[in-house]
């Protein structure tokens, strides 16, 4: 399998590093980028062939890998269109969806889209995956392959639902990231110095995501392990079910999903 990517971003640079890593030779891939900083850098730091002509960026590919900003996706894919003969497209371009990909493909529909999250920058994402009916199993698995560079992989028999994954984790390193904020806050207010207060708050994440993972248990029976009767953790959690915290977070990720949808609705027919 030979791979061009098209744009040169963290994403890609993470999937680079990671196919690398597994073991895929610097000569399997190319990277078409028109910023020649990027380029030279990606050179330096990975040994790939380098590009500023998707002409030249595709020679002996058999998958083009779409990264770019989603305002440039429909000038880069037209360009595309006439260089296609039989590859893989595969899009981690987030909001825009296959209908108006193969659209700005020439109608070309060996298309899978992709939503991964950006722990793939340490090799720690979890990324949803769509294929349109043209894309055979050889297809499906090249692209686990490259996606599983950077973390796990999840399909979905319905596009829609890439909207949901944008929401829960697409976004979600976010919302974690805002509740470690605050329990750094809460331990600075109960005297923790910086230091102390970030680590006793990130590890707590870290541990606790670590044992639900390895865990045959649910979070919620895991949660109740922790809670015991008119104890410490109890009143935290019964603060938190009075402000409704539950609910507003259920709220935020609908929230989250009603926009990509928005954000796909924005490209329909450009």
């Amino acid at each position: 399998m030979n791979i061009t990517f098209i744009g040169g971003g963290n994403m890609a640079t993470a999937l680079i590093g990671g196919l690398l890593q597994q073991g895929y030779s610097a000569t399997q891939i190319r990277v078409v980028e028109i910023n020649t900083e990027v380029r030279e850098k990606i050179n330096r730091k990975f040994r790939v062939t380098v590009a500023a002509e998707l002409s030249d960026g595709m020679v002996g590919s058999n998958v083009i890998l779409l990264a770019v900003k989603p305002q440039q996706l429909s000038s880069v894919a037209q360009e595309l269109a006439p260089l296609l003969k039989t590859n893989l497209v595969i899009s981690i371009v987030a909001g825009i969806r296959t209908t108006e990909i193969c659209r700005w493909l020439g109608d070309y529909t060996r298309v899978i889209r992709a939503m991964p999250n950006t722990p793939a920058l340490i090799h720690a994402a979890v990324t949803g995956l769509f294929a349109l009916p043209e894309v055979n199993t050889k297809e499906k698995q090249n692209a686990e392959t490259i996606l599983t560079a950077v973390g796990s992989v999840l399909w979905f028999e319905r596009e829609e639902l890439l909207d949901a994954v944008t929401a829960v984790s697409g976004s979600g390193p976010a919302y974690v990231f805002y509740f470690i904020e605050a329990m750094q806050q809460a331990g600075r207010e109960l005297g923790f110095n910086e230091t102390q207060a970030r680590r006793l708050s990130l590890e707590t994440f870290l541990g606790a995501a670590k044992l639900a993972s390895q865990s045959n248990e649910d979070v919620t029976t895991l949660r109740a392990k922790v809670t015991s009767k008119n104890g410490t953790t109890e009143h935290a959690i019964q603060t938190m079910e009075n402000d409704e915290i539950n609910k507003k977070i259920i709220r935020a990720i609908h929230a989250s999903n009603k926009r990509s949808r928005e954000l796909g609705d924005e490209f329909t027919n450009k």
